[in-house]
């Protein structure tokens, strides 16, 4: 078995206090609570500082040559509650080709409104939203770092008695256009969040 990869966790507060720790409940401790605390990890101390240089934003991303597609992410690294993201393969939002400009925020993303939102469910919803864009725009690969959204979820597998009834009934919406988006030549993969350009941060 390899050793697990070290981490590092950035953190910025509103009143300026940032740091760099390598121990998650360093930075929980710090973060936990502060409203707008920005907190994201990283693979090496030196890009940690760098997103902190950068003012801690983040769409901020150092991307690999990425294929062609659709990519898609949740998270709730601003705080407010459940976010997603989808993009193209250099970070450029899409979610204006599925929604109204009125349920995006000035980021471009959009915050789900109800609260037993979890981040599973947002990753769910981006992928349904994916699916919506690709076929507009005649797109074939879609990308997300979600294992549990890509390899189960997506497929209708399920702890369906786990789960709210609003989740169960995406799972077999988005299933049901995966089904018909493979149908059609299309492609679901999955790639490290450390390289998602619809990435909306911090991933624990």
């Amino acid at each position: 078995m390899s050793p697990k990869k070290k981490k590092y966790y950035a953190y910025l507060l509103p009143n300026g206090t940032s740091g760099v720790t390598d121990d998650w409940g360093v930075c929980e401790k710090i973060v936990s609570g502060v409203v707008a605390a920005r907190y994201r990890g990283f693979t090496s101390r030196n890009d940690a500082r760098m997103w902190l240089e950068g003012g801690a934003r983040y769409e901020t991303k150092i991307h690999k040559k990425l294929e062609p597609g659709i990519y898609f992410d949740a998270g709730t690294g601003r705080g407010e509650g459940v976010e997603i993201s989808v993009t193209d393969e250099h970070g450029k939002n899409l979610l204006h080709k599925a929604l109204h400009e009125k349920e995006l925020n000035r980021f471009g993303k959009h915050l789900i409104h109800h609260d037993d939102a979890t981040n599973n469910y947002g990753e769910l919803l981006a992928l349904r939203y994916a699916f919506e864009i690709a076929k507009k725009e005649k797109v074939k690969k879609i990308f997300g770092d979600s294992k549990l959204v890509i390899e189960y979820w997506s497929h209708y597998r399920a702890k369906r008695k786990e789960l709210s009834a609003q989740t169960v009934k995406l799972i077999d919406e988005v299933a049901a256009l995966r089904e018909r988006f493979e149908a059609a030549g299309g492609s679901v993969g999955r790639i490290s969040g450390d390289d998602n350009p619809a990435d909306l941060g911090f991933h624990r």
